[in-house]
This record gives structure tokens, C-alpha cells and sequence, in this order.
């Protein structure tokens, strides 16, 4: 069965209000979209040409405690800011029916940015992670899948270092999202 969101189409908030919102990470949030820079040209014009199309909506679930919406989130508002695509911010705690539905290896994680056609079909989504970063986590996963082990957490503080590793110390990552969101958005 294919996915809807139309029961959440104009129901989120702004970007802007969600930034306006934050209790936890706002000055890391805005210190990564301040270090935003379109690295491809031709990538930024894609984004742009997107003000021709007036059929394709965003949501995105998050939630300001995540580290991964934290540097994530900032590409994805300034790739899709000249793009005319609506967005809609649904807190994560505030829409957990919409969570459920778009659950990553059968939990919980965000950010997940969800594109859908003005009448709410899901077209696709991205997230939560760049997907070089998450490889080492679905390698976890698939390797650990007893949360209550013993080393569970021990392995997952590893993991967690790797995908720090794995996004590197400086901005090379963001152009890593942009690539991946204009290849999804291409294949629709």
C-alpha cells in the first residue's frame, strides 16, 4: 500500500518557526546553515527550476534535541529555500502517527524529509542521515539486533563515532545531501 500524508498537508510549521522554536542545538542549527555553500552550480539551479513545478509538497519530521537533524535539517531548509516547495515541519513527539509510518529499520529516527504530490502520496523520502553516514549504523543494526545485549550501548557509542567520522569535521557532507535530494527529487 502506498504511503499518504495528506491528513498533514498545511497541519506542520514553518522552518522559520521552527528555528524560532528551538530549546536545545538552536546556535549549532544556525552555525551549520551560516556554513552552508552551493558547491555545484548546476545543483543550485536545479533547485531553482523546482519554482516551475507547483505539484510537489515537503515534510519534514524532526525534532531539535537530534544531532542529525541538527546538521542535516540546515542543508536541507537552504537547499529547498529558492525551490518553492511548501514545507511543512511535523515536531516528531506532536506526529507520531506519521513517524510509525515512516519508521528506519522499525524505529524511530529523524530527521526524515518526506515529498509527496498535492493530494499527499508519497512520492519519496531522505533521512535520516546521508547515506554514507548511515551505512554504518544499518551495519549495526543488522549486526546487533538484541538492544538489551550487554555491549549494546557500547557498540553503539562505537558506531556513533564512526558516523561522526563518517560526516568528517568540516561542511563536505552538505554537498552529499544536496546530490542525494535533487537525485530523489529527479525520479519524480
Amino acid at each position: 500500500m502506498s504511503k499518504s500524508v495528506a491528513d498533514k498537508l498545511g497541519k506542520g510549521i514553518s522552518p522559520q518557526q521552527f528555528i524560532d522554536g528551538m530549546t536545545k542545538n538552536k546556535e549549532k542549527f544556525l552555525d551549520w546553515s551560516e556554513q552552508f555553500v552551493w558547491t555545484d552550480a548546476s545543483d543550485k539551479e536545479y533547485f531553482e527550476s523546482l519554482n516551475n513545478r507547483d505539484d510537489l509538497r515537503c515534510l519534514i519530521l524532526m525534532a531539535d534535541w537530534c544531532g542529525d537533524v541538527v546538521r542535516n535539517i540546515p542543508v536541507v531548509f537552504r537547499a529547498l529555500e529558492n525551490s518553492g516547495i511548501p514545507i511543512d515541519v511535523l515536531i516528531m513527539e506532536e506526529h507520531l502517527d506519521t513517524m510509525e509510518q515512516f519508521l528506519t529499520m522499525g524505529g524511530r529516527a529523524v530527521p526524515i524529509v518526506i515529498f509527496a504530490d498535492t493530494g499527499g502520496a508519497v512520492l519519496g523520502q531522505w533521512g535520516p542521515r546521508p547515506s554514507h553516514v548511515q551505512e554504518a549504523m544499518t551495519a549495526f543494526k543488522l549486526a546487533n539486533p538484541d538492544r538489551e545485549a550487554a555491549d549494546y550501548q557500547e557498540k553503539l557509542a562505537v558506531t556513533r563515532q564512526e558516523m561522526g567520522r563518517r560526516y568528517g569535521e568540516g561542511t563536505g557532507y552538505q554537498s552529499v545531501i544536496v546530490k542525494e535530494l535533487r537525485t530523489l527529487l529527479e525520479s519524480f
